[in-house]
């Protein structure tokens, strides 16, 4: 036996005391650690449970590709069991689409990569579930291998009522757009207050009507629509709107434009405490009003001045406005009127004034009246026949407010002249078929409406084809055969639209097959029809036919005469020749020198040829007539080198006749297109014409200016002048010639001269009297 000292025992009591207390204090660590597993298995049941029903799930993408996914969320994505890696998200029928799944492979690289979150929604293969995945790296060390945690959430409910919410949201958005853009377009100002009363929006006719830049200067400055502050201001409808809960309107005045207009303003309160307003302009309604009630008035007080009867009844059927001839003609006093006596008394009154046709049931005629207010067609139109021979003529509209209006007409006068008409009438139809004239009167529409016996009588036509009052158009096809020329039928027609239409007279002649010839003419008359008339005129047609074959014998005699007269003028130019010839001979001294006396003599058989020679060119030309113009030789001519040649050939006769002789010739006189030596004749005959009249030491003038259009020649003397009727036959070819000392005694040159100016486009005017000289001016158009 093995004794230990008390220190031994010491010590090992003192290690087994020791490792009791270890192997209490271990026990007390394991109880408590099991107590924390406890909770800790508790807390995950807990939180498993929690995962399990969590609208989410998670799954664990690592590193290498592999994936931890819960059965739930492969169940969510179609897939059979969870699948090993992230490639087999996509499998052939099941999972998520190979597009769907390489997109989710990508974020899930970027995210590992670059530590970057991701959203992203798939649809799995043959399934409407709509889920979301978001993915961030893996926190703590799982991240810093690469792990990448995804959250699916299961949005299917979501994204439906986020598509039902987006479709109202654009529904309601396209409403608000279209409400702001009818507002803004409101032709009306328009705005709203916030729940101080200040305003918050106004639209861009508030905008005009307050003068404002923009919507948001107004806004900012305040500006108001309506002037004035207090009970009667704009903000006063806006706090009773308030105040009542209900819309307010008032009619206030405002300045738009620099006018002064009347607003109706309403103020309508909005369930989030603001204030909807709007005006609209009754400026002019409230003018329209006015001229409404001027109108009656006015309308009433021209209904006073009428010849008429007129009474108005209201809806109640009283009387509401009655004029004067209306009283006078029912002998009605204003203080009875003015009780507004309903119809039925009105009626009765009347009766009692006998100014009412004579019935035997009275109480029923009088209901038959009472329902012209309830007729709902046209106006009803009555005769009345009253004592004393009195006719009224009565209309009963009915108005559209449901009163009646009554017209009364007295047409006493009338019915009489009518009467009167129809005596007239028939005094006229017994003058109209015993006229001498054929007469036929046809309407607007072209139908034939009346006619006489001698219309009938002279186209030959049936009494039943003008009783069917045929058409104008029927009336000249069956004339047609009765005519000389059957297509001059024609004319019938369009004559009598002439008259009808155009309201213009026309006539015209028409021969028949008979040999009768007619006179017709159309005529319009007041009431828009046509008269046509026909009036025989054979016998004057054959004295006219008579005249013509004697105006045709004249001519021809005087074309003989012509004809006659021009073959003499050359017949008479070969001796004259031949005389002129030998007097230029003997007083050359061919046949030997002549005394000084025949020289004298052989002198004046010259002069004697040559004014013979003028002679005969003057008839030939008188002969010639309207000829002349067509025998002229234009060409562009200087006219004052013309009057200056005809000048200087008179020039000698008037020097030996000591006349003085002045010649004006101004620079305007210019140039014309015309015959060289027509023109120079012209004024060589005016010149003949002056010196045949002048004295010796008379005074002659030819005077020559012009204008842009025309160009003059004046010839004056101071001669004894010519009387009235010297120069009515100056230009008178055939009248007598006048009774003049000196070389122009026949008086050919003015008739000459005149033809020629003629042929020209000229004009000629003589104006003389007797101690006063003679004037005549010529006028010669430049082209």
């Amino acid at each position: 036996m093995i004794t230990l000292g008390v220190g031994a025992a010491l010590i090992i009591g003192g290690i087994v005391f020791a490792v009791l207390g270890v192997a209490g204090y271990l026990l007390f660590l394991g109880l408590l650690a099991r107590a924390e597993a406890a909770r800790v298995v508790a807390a995950h049941r807990d939180l498993d449970a929690v995962r399990q029903s969590a609208p989410a799930l998670a799954m664990l993408v690592r590193a290498d590709g592999r994936i931890e996914m819960p059965a739930r969320m492969a169940d969510w994505l179609g897939l059979p069991a969870s699948p090993r890696f992230l490639a087999d998200l996509s499998a052939e029928g099941h999972g998520l689409s190979s597009d769907d799944a390489a997109l989710v492979a990508a974020d899930v690289g970027a995210a590992q990569r670059a530590g970057r979150g991701f959203v992203r929604a798939v649809t799995p293969v043959g399934s409407n579930r709509s889920i979301t995945m978001h993915g961030s790296r893996a926190p703590g060390d799982l991240g810093a291998t690469g792990a990448v945690v995804i959250w699916a959430f299961d949005a299917t409910e979501s994204e439906a009522e986020i598509a039902r919410l987006s479709t109202e949201s654009a529904r309601l958005s396209a409403a608000f757009e279209a409400l702001t853009g009818l507002i803004e377009a409101a032709p009306l100002p328009m705005w709203y207050r916030g729940p101080d009363l200040k305003l918050a929006m106004v639209n861009s006719a508030y905008v005009r009507a307050v003068e404002g830049a923009s919507a948001s200067d107004v806004v900012s400055r305040g500006l108001e629509l309506v002037e004035g502050s207090g009970r009667g201001g704009p903000l006063a409808g806006a706090a009773a709107a308030r105040e009542q809960g209900r819309p307010h309107a008032q009619i206030l005045p405002a300045t738009i434009d620099g006018e002064r207009r009347s607003l109706q303003v309403h103020d309508v309160p909005l369930p989030t405490g603001g204030i909807a307003g709007f005006a609209v302009d009754i400026e002019d309604l409230e003018q329209s009003r006015a001229r409404q009630k001027r109108f009656a008035d006015a309308q009433r007080a021209m209904l006073d001045q009428l010849s008429a009867g007129v009474a108005q009844f209201g809806l109640d059927r009283g009387l509401v406005f009655c004029n004067q001839p209306f009283r006078r003609m029912f002998a009605m006093r204003a203080e009875w009127l003015a009780d507004r006596p309903e119809f039925d008394r009105v009626i009765e009154r009347m009766r009692e004034a006998d100014r009412l046709p004579d019935v035997r049931d009275f109480p029923a005629w009088k209901a038959e009246r009472r329902d012209w207010f309830v007729l709902t067609d046209e106006a009803v139109e009555e005769n009345w026949h009253l004592r004393g021979g009195t006719h009224l003529r009565v209309v009963a509209q009915p108005l559209p407010d449901g009163g009646l209006l009554l017209i009364f007409e007295d047409r006493t006068e009338q019915v009489q002249l009518a009467s009167a008409r129809d005596t007239l009438l028939r005094v006229r139809t017994a003058t109209f078929d015993n006229l001498f004239e054929a007469l036929g009167v046809f309407a607007a529409d072209g139908r034939l409406q009346l006619w006489n016996n001698r219309m009938r009588a002279v186209w030959g036509f049936e009494e039943e084809f003008l009783a069917s009052h045929p058409r104008v158009d029927a009336f000249a096809d069956a004339a047609k055969d009765k005519l000389a020329t059957p297509n001059r039928s024609v004319l019938i027609p369009e004559l009598v639209r002439s008259a009808t239409i155009e309201r213009q007279q026309r006539g015209g002649r028409v021969a028949f097959a008979d040999g009768r010839y007619f006179e017709f003419a159309a005529v319009p008359l007041p009431d828009g029809n046509a008269l046509f008339t026909m009036l025989d005129i054979t016998d004057s047609r054959r004295a006219e036919q008579a005249l013509r074959d004697r105006a045709d014998a004249l001519e021809a005699a005087d074309k003989v005469k012509t004809a006659f007269v021009a073959n003499m003028s050359y017949e008479l130019r070969t001796p004259l020749t031949s005389i002129s010839g030998f007097a230029e001979m003997l007083h050359g001294g061919y046949a030997g020198k002549l005394p000084k006396e025949a020289d004298v003599y052989v002198e004046a058989i010259l002069e004697s040829v040559e004014r013979l020679g003028l002679l005969v060119d003057d008839v030939l030309d008188l002969t010639r007539g309207d000829e002349a113009s067509d025998e002229l030789e234009r060409e562009d001519l200087d006219l004052a080198v013309i009057a200056r040649e005809a000048a200087d050939t008179i020039m000698p006769t008037a020097k030996r006749r000591h006349l003085d002789f002045a010649v004006e010739i101004a620079r305007s006189t210019g140039r014309i297109s015309g015959d060289r030596r027509r023109l120079r004749e012209t004024i060589e005959h005016l010149l003949r014409h002056a010196m045949s009249a002048t004295p010796e030491g008379g005074r002659i003038l030819l005077h020559a200016d012009g204008n842009a259009t025309a160009a003059r020649i004046v010839v004056s003397d101071d001669g004894p002048g010519m009387d009235q009727a010297a120069v009515a036959a100056a230009f008178d070819r055939f009248a007598e010639p006048a009774t003049r000392t000196g070389e122009r005694a026949l008086g050919l040159g003015l008739p000459l001269a005149r033809q020629f100016v003629e042929a020209h486009g000229g004009t000629i005017d003589l104006v003389s009297e007797p101690g006063a000289g003679t004037l005549v001016t010529i006028e010669l158009p430049r082209r």
